[in-house]
């Protein structure tokens, strides 16, 4: 989903397109909720696909849009990929984010309809979400990323990857021979964390998701559930012979040699649902799904 081709809706604040980390941090650590007032203003983005372009096209011309910056809402029309995008670019702003599928599956977005956006928006449900904070250590030096679904480390070539997993600095696993490993948050748990099967954690939970991908030592090893305060380390073991690449949501770093994960919550995007659009229902649902 995050191969989405996208179209900023202003000149990316960092790097690559990514907000710069510290300073995402401090903006988002002053964010307190605020009522909307009667009729926000709305900076609607989308993806660069027909339906998405269409889709603001169609609201461009019934509401009144506002950059970024003077929005009270910012409206993100595409896939689920495309939102997380968003909520990664507009971070420093501490604007909510109501999102509307115009792309495939959808899973973190509202139903699309151009009709009483207003009234959609200002009885919507805020879900805050904390991400995960990267630091991944290689060769070039030390690199920070921040993550809404998972921080993902994944083999290079053929060989399979070797990795030593330590908790809140107590070495829990010796050596995982593997395809890789990832840490979710409970929004990113029904996302790559559920294809390799891992389990579906609830937003309130407080919890964690470690899951490896295609564990081949030990064998019957299949995770863990850490609580939302647990700082993990992975270093990476035999790394020249077996190369592996750290990502956040769509940040990579190869060839890496140790990679730190924990939450962060100093940090919080605020997305907005639809009251029969609940996140945490979504994701109860997704539980009993065949």
């Amino acid at each position: 989903m995050l191969d989405e081709p996208t179209r900023p809706a202003a000149p990316p604040p960092g790097p690559a397109g990514q907000a710069s980390v510290p300073a995402a941090a401090e903006a988002a650590a002053q964010c307190a909720p605020v009522p909307l007032p009667a009729k926000p203003a709305f900076c609607i983005v989308a993806a660069e696909t027909p339906e998405a372009e269409a889709a603001r096209t169609t609201l461009s011309e019934r509401y009144r849009t506002v950059r970024a910056e003077d929005a009270d809402v910012i409206i993100a029309l595409g896939g689920d990929g495309f939102l997380l995008e968003t909520l990664h670019r507009h971070l420093p702003l501490c604007k909510p984010v109501y999102g509307m599928n115009r792309g495939s599956v959808g899973f973190l977005l509202n139903n699309f309809s151009p009709r009483g956006l207003t009234d959609r928006v200002r009885r919507a449900q805020r879900v805050a979400l904390n991400p995960l904070r990267m630091v991944a250590v290689n060769a070039q030096g030390r690199h920070e990323a921040l993550a809404f679904n998972e921080v993902s480390l994944l083999r290079e070539t053929r060989q399979a990857a070797k990795l030593r997993i330590s908790v809140d600095g107590v070495e829990r696993l010796p050596e995982l021979a593997c395809d890789g490993a990832l840490v979710s948050t409970p929004a990113g748990s029904t996302a790559y964390n559920l294809s390799a099967h891992g389990p579906i954690v609830p937003l309130g939970a407080g919890i964690l998701a470690l899951t490896p991908i295609s564990a081949f030592r030990p064998r019957r090893w299949r995770g863990a559930l850490l609580p939302h305060t647990a700082k993990l380390q992975f270093d990476i073991l035999e790394g020249a012979k077996r190369p592996v690449s750290a990502v956040a949501d769509f940040t990579e770093i190869r060839d890496v040699a140790r990679v730190e994960v924990c939450e962060d919550r100093s940090v919080a995007s605020i997305l907005l649902f639809d009251p029969e659009m609940n996140l945490e229902e979504r994701i109860l649902k997704e539980q009993f799904t065949p």
